[in-house]
């Protein structure tokens, strides 16, 4: 098996959710979640519950390119959630649940840009607000919150 794996990390609301439909795709080789983009160091989930710490919850996983793209990846994180709505999904509302793609190299964020600029062409009424934005140092969340959906034996977390 092939170790030369990629890294993609996605915010689209509650990561719960998230993590369990990226999962679930055919070439996703790990999942964790975390926090990204904000000033605090080693936050806590009620730390960025807050809102205060500027990080937002975030889905880092690790993708095998050989099976599935990054573009790939991209159309499957615009299929999950809404990302025409800012700072928001579903009930959850602030910047800690903002649509983000965080990119890892100049690659992915040109890759996320053109899918962007399709999808405002193609697909929904109203333009996405999905920011792009440096990965910086990623915190991953309490064990409680890893693979909730599964270890909670749920079919969604309700959004």
């Amino acid at each position: 098996m092939s170790e030369n794996f990629s890294t993609a990390t996605f915010a689209a609301g509650c990561f719960w959710g998230v993590e369990d439909s990226f999962m679930k795709i055919n070439g996703v080789k790990e999942t964790s979640v975390g926090y990204m983009g904000g000033r605090f160091k080693n936050p806590t989930y009620f730390d960025v519950c807050t809102g205060i710490t500027g990080h937002a919850e975030v889905v880092n996983l690790k993708f095998d390119p050989s099976i599935i793209s990054f573009k790939e990846l991209c159309l499957a994180f615009f299929a999950i959630h809404d990302p025409t709505t800012l700072n928001r999904q579903g009930p959850d509302v602030g910047t800690q649940y903002r649509s983000s793609i965080f990119f890892h190299n100049c690659e992915q964020k040109q890759e996320a840009k053109l899918v962007i600029d399709e999808l405002n062409k193609e697909k929904f009424n109203s333009l996405i607000v999905t920011q792009l934005e440096d990965a910086a140092e990623y915190y991953e969340a309490e064990e409680y919150h890893q693979k909730y959906i599964q270890k909670n034996n749920l079919a969604s977390c309700g959004v």
